[in-house]
């Protein structure tokens, strides 16, 4: 089922999280241990992360340098497969510029539609540990609104052969992302909203948020979407505080602002034991006021640890 389909469809708010695949070599079963206390609440669907490949430099014999391409998350398609068949909910992959040739997103995009997986989130992508600004693959897409395009063509039967006859289109529901406080590259917040509407009249049918701790700017960020005419469901993304250094990480990593109550609290804590409980009361009381105001959907960035997600959510559905 389309994601819009279960918000059209749900008479109370939602919840959903996110996950991320396996690292090379684990086994699949240290994912679903941390899905499987979660599924007491019902999520519709659940989101697949995806990291690109890394680049590492191994010293030889000779004393020169091997640039070593290193995949540490594989398997988004066969993930969310896994998910669809042992959970029967809709997983949401998600799809990325980076470290992709448009055949190879075709590709990617043809398995997902003959697993019947209905809804991909597109978005570019960070960029890699190793260069200061995205650079986009040989042959691949710059911009998260060229990905958006080619998914929507093929959503018409459009493919990059343009000698295929009788082709079938494909069904995605697109959802997009969006920064409540600005994405970092954005000179400003207006400019970062142009560019999001522009996203939604190319056919992004829904919004999933960065994480924020400051509900309020969130209520704005959806204001003034609504005054430019975005009017798709826009979902809020969270994430509990999970340790005491969080706090200046998060900031660091997703340019974001911790409220100041949030980060007192936090540093008065005497370990990360006490700072995760902090963590807790503060997404349970953040998550019922996202409730009053009416969120569609409550998403949660797990991290692959669902301890705290569950805590929030056992206090809220």
């Amino acid at each position: 089922m389309k994601l819009t389909e279960h918000i059209s469809n749900a008479k109370s708010t939602l919840f959903s999280f996110e996950v991320l695949p396996p690292l090379k070599g684990e086994n699949i079963q240290n994912l679903f241990d941390s899905i499987d206390p979660l599924m007491e609440f019902k999520p519709p669907f659940i989101d697949v992360t995806y990291h690109r490949q890394e680049y590492m430099y191994k010293q030889r014999g000779n004393g020169l340098l091997e640039k070593i391409a290193t995949r540490k998350r594989p398997g988004t398609v066969g993930i969310c497969a896994a998910i669809k068949n042992r959970y029967n909910v809709d997983a949401v992959p998600h799809i990325i510029c980076g470290g992709f040739t448009r055949e190879e997103t075709e590709n990617a995009l043809i398995d997902l539609h003959f697993l019947g997986i209905d809804n991909v989130l597109v978005l570019r992508g960070d960029s890699i540990k190793s260069e200061p600004n995205f650079i986009p693959e040989k042959g691949g897409h710059n911009y998260a609104t060229e990905l958006l395009e080619q998914v929507r063509c093929m959503n018409t039967g459009i493919y990059l052969d343009e000698d295929l006859l009788n082709t079938y289109p494909t069904n995605f529901c697109i959802g997009v992302a969006a920064y409540p406080e600005k994405h970092f590259e954005a000179p400003n917040l207006k400019t970062d909203i142009k560019y999001l509407k522009k996203k939604v009249e190319m056919g992004a049918e829904y919004i999933v948020t960065q994480m924020f701790f400051d509900n309020q700017k969130y209520y704005d960020f959806v204001k003034t979407c609504r005054q430019e005419g975005i009017n798709v469901p826009i979902i809020p993304g969270l994430k509990p505080i999970t340790t005491k250094k969080q706090i200046t990480v998060l900031p660091s990593i997703f340019h974001i602002d911790i409220p100041e109550d949030l980060a007192d609290a936090i540093e008065q804590c005497k370990n990360n034991d006490e700072a995760k409980k902090v963590g807790v009361d503060w997404g349970i009381q953040q998550s019922k006021d996202l409730i009053e105001f009416g969120v569609p959907c409550l998403h949660y960035y797990s991290m692959g640890k669902s301890e705290s997600v569950y805590n929030i959510a056992k206090a809220l559905f």
